[in-house]
């Protein structure tokens, strides 16, 4: 029995259709969705609603939910729709009339709402962990690597004197200004909207506060309308931070890309972590950073399809909207993984210090020697041009 369904049945393929993948997805979804159920009881319980053994058998009915999914055991089938509908068919199956009032108060929107906003702050909070032992792992590999000399690049030529410490440094920095993004996209999430309804409020006396304080939530959402028109706005932010979180793996992953080139060979990766071509018998390919490198683009489109489903809808629900949660929840599991994978990579990576000495060649001081003649008194753009002739004379052009 579906949550809005009355006497007909739904055309077979009509609810084929509308389900679409929900009934897949929301396996991500059935703990929070069970948790904020449980709260949702006690404060009908509080209430009034419910009465004190009704409470204590739909926390059980729940607990026992979240104990089947945590074996696999819980099913959700596609008449069911979601996971909200597959949890109240349980509690009523099990629980009796209990089960039946567990929905007094709430509409399967804020429900829904709840258990995404719940599901969104517990996934920011494991990317925040993922990237400090990444970071971690960066920081010993440069007490390892760090003095190394390699050259810096401009325009993909060598250009001035770096360090391995320099360059993973860059990237320490970088996911470090992450871990503030994240927090600024968890602490916009960390709102309740349970008890807003359908986006209209309900007409009980329902205790938000109490909800709120059980759930962990910073805040009430307030104002119902928003709570609805919040959906997108506030997944769309999210992949926009975990784009910016791949934004550096990409960039990380097309250097290693480069600088584990055979002809450069600064740094070498495991042949443990390197894959083969079913050709070329001598080939070792960095597949694990193309992919790193391309993921980038895959949350892009997450932001892009989510943003754009959010736009040109009045306030309000409306079900396109549900079209958001898979994007969000494939983000967040493609961005752990990378962000995963980028600290085996940190841990596994080497250095080969002969080949970065060999490449520290004379015209990567060119900039310094220029200097050297500025402290001695001379114009900057005399030294410059000084010293760019000694470069022109040997027939290879540099360009700042």
């Amino acid at each position: 029995m579906k949550l809005w369904q009355k006497t007909k049945l739904l055309d077979r393929e009509i609810e084929k259709f509308t389900v679409g993948r929900d009934y897949i997805l929301d396996k991500e979804l059935v703990y929070f969705d069970c948790i904020a159920s449980k709260a949702h009881a006690r404060m009908l319980g509080k209430i009034g609603i419910l009465t004190d053994k009704e409470v204590k058998e739909l926390l059980q009915g729940l607990d026992k939910i979240i104990e089947l999914d945590k074996k696999g055991k819980f099913k959700i089938a596609l008449e069911d729709e979601d996971c909200h509908t597959a949890i109240e068919n349980y509690l009523i199956e099990h629980v009796g009339d209990a089960g039946k009032k567990i929905h007094t108060g709430r509409s399967r929107n804020d429900q829904v709402l709840t258990a995404v906003r719940l599901y969104c702050k517990a996934k920011l909070v494991n990317c925040l962990d993922a990237i400090e032992v990444t970071i971690s792992h960066i920081d010993d590999f440069v007490k390892t690597f760090g003095e190394i000399p390699m050259p810096g690049y401009t325009h993909t030529r060598k250009a001035m004197p770096s360090s391995v410490g320099m360059w993973a440094g860059a990237f320490k920095d970088a996911f470090s200004d992450d871990l503030d993004l994240l927090k600024t996209a968890l602490k916009l999430v960390d709102q309740n909207p349970l008890g807003t309804g359908a986006g209209y409020g309900i007409p009980l006396p329902l205790d938000r506060q109490m909800t709120t304080d059980e759930l962990g939530f910073a805040k009430i959402q307030e104002n119902p309308i928003y709570a609805q028109n919040s959906r997108g706005k506030f997944e769309s932010f999210i992949l926009t931070v975990l784009g910016q979180v791949m934004l550096d793996i990409n960039k990380l992953a097309t250097d290693l890309v480069l600088f584990t080139l055979p002809s450069m060979a600064y740094f070498i990766l495991p042949e443990e972590f390197q894959t083969g071509s079913s050709i070329m018998p001598q080939k070792k390919n960095p597949d694990v950073l193309e992919l790193l490198r391309g993921k980038y683009h895959e949350i892009f489109a997450y932001e892009i399809q989510v943003r754009n489903t959010s736009v040109n809808l009045i306030s309000g629900y409306h079900r396109d909207i549900q079209l958001t949660k898979e994007a969000v929840i494939r983000g967040f599991s493609t961005v752990l993984d990378s962000i995963h994978v980028t600290g085996l990579i940190f841990q596994n990576l080497k250095v080969i210090e002969e080949n970065c000495e060999v490449a520290m060649t004379d015209e990567l001081y060119a900039a310094e020697k220029a200097y050297q003649l500025v402290q001695q008194g001379v114009p900057f753009r005399d030294a410059y041009r000084e010293i760019g002739k000694q470069y022109e004379s040997s027939k290879v052009l540099y360009y700042e």
